[in-house]
């Protein structure tokens, strides 16, 4: 991971970006009133999505096993298609 200030990601932006796309590097790029981002490639950004979305769903999946666990469980009646 690297951390840069503003003024020298701007003069750098190619070099910066074929870090973050080619060596998969993280770049925090520093700024006044501790207004930091994070540039980082879409790859390692749709990954993180992803994780983030699997992480949500497992834990729906746990509170809905707790549940059952403690007998809230409700009971359908299935609704037959002809």
């Amino acid at each position: 991971m690297l951390a840069v200030n503003y003024s020298t990601i701007r003069n750098n932006l190619k070099d910066y970006c074929d870090k973050v796309t080619d060596e998969y590097e993280t770049v925090i790029i520093t700024r006044k009133g501790e207004r930091n981002i994070v540039m980082m490639s879409l790859d390692e950004y749709n990954e993180l999505t992803k994780a983030a979305k699997n992480a949500a769903y497992l834990d729906m999946i746990d509170k809905s096993m707790a549940q059952l666990a403690k007998g809230e469980g409700k009971v359908h009646e299935l609704i037959e298609v002809d």
